[in-house]
C-alpha cells in the first residue's frame, strides 16, 4: 500500500521508488545564481510559533506549533527568538552547510547581538 511517500506491507516499510527517482533526477546547478540559499520567515504570537522555508521564491515547507504552557509567559522578543530556533531545528537537514536568510517582523531581535547580557533562555 502506498502511504505518504512510502510503500507499506505486512513485513516491511520502504520509500516509494518513484519519489526517490524524482529527487535523484533533479538537475544539478550550473551557475552561482542557481545555487541560492534558503529563506526562513518566522513569526510568533501569544498562541503559537510559525515559520516558512523558501528557496528561489517558492515555498518548500511550512511548520507551526502551539506554545508550551511555560512559553505562554515569555516576552515577545523571546517568543520571536523561539520561532527562529524552532525553524532552524526542524529544517536542519535542509540547512546544514547552506546559507540562509532569516526574516522576522520584530525589531527587538535586531538588538540581541548588542545587549550586554543575555538571559539563560537567550543564550541557549
Amino acid at each position: 500500500v502506498a502511504f505518504l511517500g512510502h510503500i507499506v506491507s505486512a513485513e516491511w516499510i520502504t520509500m516509494d521508488p518513484a519519489k526517490v527517482e524524482a529527487i535523484t533526477k533533479w538537475p544539478r546547478p550550473t551557475s552561482v545564481t542557481e545555487v541560492r540559499g534558503f529563506q526562513i520567515y518566522s513569526d510568533a504570537s501569544k498562541k503559537g510559533l510559525g515559520c516558512v522555508l523558501m528557496q528561489h521564491g517558492k515555498v518548500i515547507a511550512y511548520s507551526s506549533r502551539q506554545l508550551k504552557p511555560y512559553e505562554v509567559n515569555y516576552p515577545t522578543h523571546d517568543l520571536e527568538l523561539a520561532a527562529v530556533v524552532f525553524a532552524l531545528k526542524i529544517w536542519r537537514h535542509y540547512l546544514y552547510g547552506e546559507s540562509c536568510d532569516i526574516f522576522i517582523d520584530r525589531k527587538s531581535l535586531k538588538y540581541i547581538f548588542t545587549q550586554r547580557e543575555l538571559n539563560m533562555r537567550q543564550r541557549r
